[in-house]
């Protein structure tokens, strides 16, 4: 068994009168999935998930971030008791109940370890995933100039996170999930991409699709046949990550009908500053220290039905957000799929980039 400290333990409990953005922020912080609801006497008493927060928000149709997690956690989760505990029955519950962690507990209900997915399973989290086979388009066109000066010489695409470049981090995360077919748009720097790809070992195939302008980050969609989509199809920026289950994204695509899934994340800023409210001639209401502010931001990642490129006029500049536009008015169905904060990766500036190799370095086992 992994025995922890009683100290990073309890970094995993929460209590039941905690509220959603707490449970929130504990996610981040412990960069893993679920949290376990204790009592009073910090007795095991259920776990939430992120699965569980975001199909809450999903349901309600906004960020009650202050409500407690109350009716949200689940009273019925699985647990091990310490004297039957082995890891074999740990994996055994973990793929039978597709949940991210175990606890263990003693017989009067005190938790005393906990077993993730990662732990117990040496191999990827992906592989035991159920696999998809659509096809994926990357946008890898652009200048990427807010990371300059490394993009005056290499496209975005290629700038090396480790020991690889991001667009072949980007395109192995998606071949985990059962996915061999990655259509890039390609312009400023585009031979280099191609050189790259043309001149690795790979299982996978990836097709250059040319812009002769810059077309946004939608218009290069007009390139594309038809005939090599499928119903529906991902598309990605090339400096973003999200690690989500695809299969439960199309998933819930399809079951809402949608045209178009905006992946979202759930992020939270902290002004470093006391805010001031005043009104007239600098009247003086309210000073808030360090306010925190949550907001639910667009990931970059999509899965679109390829009707949506009815859309998109041939050879025209169309950013994202001017195709949910058109097709919100054209009465389509748009949906929105959240993931945690942690799940989430944009090296899209110099400050994210930094952060990203922390990030990707915990993502590895997933």
């Amino acid at each position: 068994m992994i025995l922890r400290s009683c100290i990073l333990i309890n970094s995993f409990f929460i209590k039941q009168t905690d509220t959603i953005k707490e449970a929130l922020k504990k996610l981040d912080i412990t960069a893993e999935k679920v949290l376990f609801v204790v009592d009073e006497q910090s007795k095991f008493i259920g776990t939430i998930s992120d699965g569980d927060i975001r199909r809450y928000i999903l349901n309600v149709g906004q960020l009650e971030l202050n409500k407690t997690i109350e009716k949200i956690y689940n009273n019925d989760s699985i647990f091990i008791f310490k004297d039957e505990f082995e890891l074999e029955l740990a994996k055994k519950l973990l793929f039978e109940h597709k949940i991210e962690a175990i606890t263990v507990i003693e017989r009067n209900g005190i938790i005393t370890d906990l077993i993730t997915w990662s732990q117990a399973f040496s191999e990827n989290m992906e592989k035991n995933r159920k696999k998809i086979d659509i096809p994926v388009v990357i946008m890898a066109g652009g200048k990427g100039t807010r990371l300059e000066p490394f993009t005056k010489i290499f496209p975005k695409a290629l700038i090396p996170v480790g020991e690889k470049p991001i667009l072949q981090i980007i395109i192995e995360k998606f071949y985990a999930s059962g996915i061999k077919e990655f259509l890039v748009s390609l312009n400023y720097k585009g031979d280099m991409i191609e050189s790259y790809f043309n001149g690795i070992d790979k299982n996978y195939s990836v097709e250059g699709v040319w812009e002769k302008e810059f077309l946004g980050t939608a218009g290069s969609l007009s390139l594309i046949d038809k005939k090599k989509l499928k119903e529906d199809f991902i598309l990605t920026n090339c400096d973003i990550i999200v690690n989500a289950d695809y299969s439960e994204v199309l998933d819930f695509h399809r079951e809402h009908n949608a045209s178009l899934t905006i992946l979202s994340a759930v992020k939270h800023y902290r002004i470093p500053y006391g805010v001031i409210n005043f009104k007239e001639k600098g009247k003086v209401i309210k000073i808030s220290e360090k306010p925190e502010f949550t907001f639910t931001i667009n990931a970059g990642v999509y899965i679109l039905n390829k009707e949506t490129l009815d859309y998109i006029p041939k050879d025209k500049r169309l950013d994202m957000n001017q195709l949910i536009d058109k097709l919100i008015a054209n009465k389509k169905i748009i949906q929105t799929y959240p993931v945690n904060e942690n799940d989430y990766i944009d090296i899209g500036d110099w400050t994210e980039f930094k952060r990203s190799k922390s990030k990707l370095e915990i993502l590895k086992g997933y």
